[in-house]
Order: C-alpha cells, then sequence, then structure tokens
C-alpha cells in the first residue's frame, strides 16, 4: 500500500512538474508548471481577437457561479445532441482540460467522461490540477468548437497555446471537429429554428472577429458554400 501511494505521488509530481508550452521551435518541456497570466498582467502576445480590456475588467467584479452554471448547461446539451463525443476521446476520456480564454478573468475546467462532464470555472490555475491547456482569445476559442478554426492552423500562427498532454488535446480536436457543434445545437433550440438562428449568429459573430481583428477564418466553415 505505501509504495502504491509513493508510485502514484511521484506520477502527479513529475505531471505537475512536465508541462510542454509553445517555444520559437514548437513544443518545448519546461521545468516548473507556468504561472497563467491574467488579463492584468498579460504580456505583449501574438495572439489576435482580443476582447477590450475595459470589458475584461469589468468582468473580473462579477461572481464565476453564473457564468459556471450557464456553461454546464451549454455543456449538457452539447453531450445530449452527441452522445458519442466523449466516447471519440478514447484512453483520454476523464482528463481535465483547463479551456482558457486569455483575455478573460476566468478559466474553465472540464471532464468529459460518458455521457457528463465535470466543469467549473475558476479565476486562474495557481491552484488547480489539469492535464492539459488550451489558451486562445475568447472568440478564437468559440470559433474552435463552432468549426470556424482549424487548431492546426491557430497553432502555427502562434494564436493558439497547448500545455501538457499534448495527445489528449489531439484527442478533443478531433471530437469537437467530429461532433459538429454549432450554437443552435449547443443552446438546445429546435430543430426548426436552428438554420435561422445558425447563420444569424455565424453573421454577428463574423463582424466580432473581424471588429476585433481575430484571425482569418481556417476551418470547415471558412470552405463551407
Amino acid at each position: 500500500m505505501g509504495q502504491a501511494r509513493h508510485s502514484a505521488a511521484r506520477r502527479s509530481d513529475a505531471r505537475s512538474r512536465k508541462y510542454r508550452k509553445l517555444g520559437s521551435g514548437g513544443f518545448d518541456v519546461v521545468g516548473d508548471k507556468p504561472e497563467t497570466p491574467r488579463v492584468t498582467d498579460m504580456p505583449a502576445s501574438p495572439m489576435r481577437g482580443y476582447i477590450p480590456t475595459i470589458l475584461a475588467k469589468a468582468a473580473s467584479i462579477l461572481p464565476l457561479l453564473p457564468l459556471e452554471l450557464a456553461a454546464r448547461r451549454l455543456f449538457a446539451n452539447a453531450l445530449k445532441a452527441r452522445p458519442a463525443f466523449a466516447l471519440r476521446l478514447g484512453e483520454h476520456a476523464g482528463r481535465t482540460f483547463a479551456i482558457d480564454p486569455v483575455d478573460c478573468p476566468f478559466v474553465f475546467l472540464i471532464a468529459p467522461e460518458g455521457g457528463r462532464a465535470k466543469l467549473r470555472v475558476v479565476r486562474d490555475l495557481s491552484a488547480s490540477a489539469y492535464d492539459a491547456r488550451i489558451a486562445a482569445p475568447l472568440v478564437v476559442l468559440l470559433g474552435m468548437i463552432d468549426g470556424t478554426y482549424d487548431g492546426d492552423a491557430l497553432f502555427f500562427s502562434r494564436d493558439l497555446v497547448i500545455e501538457g498532454d499534448t495527445a489528449a488535446v489531439l484527442a478533443l480536436r478531433n471530437a469537437i471537429e467530429n461532433a459538429e457543434f454549432d450554437p443552435s445545437l449547443v443552446l438546445g433550440l429546435p430543430q426548426n429554428v436552428s438554420g435561422p438562428f445558425n447563420r444569424a449568429t455565424d453573421m454577428a459573430l463574423g463582424r466580432l472577429r473581424r471588429s476585433l481583428d481575430a484571425p482569418e477564418p481556417s476551418g470547415r466553415k471558412a470552405y463551407s458554400p
């Protein structure tokens, strides 16, 4: 029993110390788990699509619970509509993913498994355990979910940062691409209104991305007629 605990502790310590982050040559192993910069101390970044700082700072005074409850509801809708989503993660089901909108004062911690998922919203990652971190401005992360952006293109343009278990991130990306989420599905809207609603939402989000100087679309929607 003592030996098992010791082995588990060593694995946990190794996982907390061995993280990967984007460097000039791609993925580089670093020693300690990096501090996550937030809105107030964000350094200059090549990432594009940041929301105005005044909005981010205003959001920082709001409580997290309403956001967490809303995010849980939306994620539950998505999993109900696409029950095979977590199955596509394979051996990576149950991993905890930190979805980090770097221009916002909060981070989503998501652990999909089976037909359900654990989801929490935290201010930062300083006291949170996770297996992988996916970081980009909020509109870019939303665009990855709905097919506006391709993760590989964002990574190579440095509009996306990935840390931790890269195999789990790849499995998550493939699961999202296969699910083909759209706004009406995530909101749980009836199918008879999904077409007009999705088109209107796509137009609104497109204008928002252009106003924020976000990257050009590179995902499946960029090639849709």
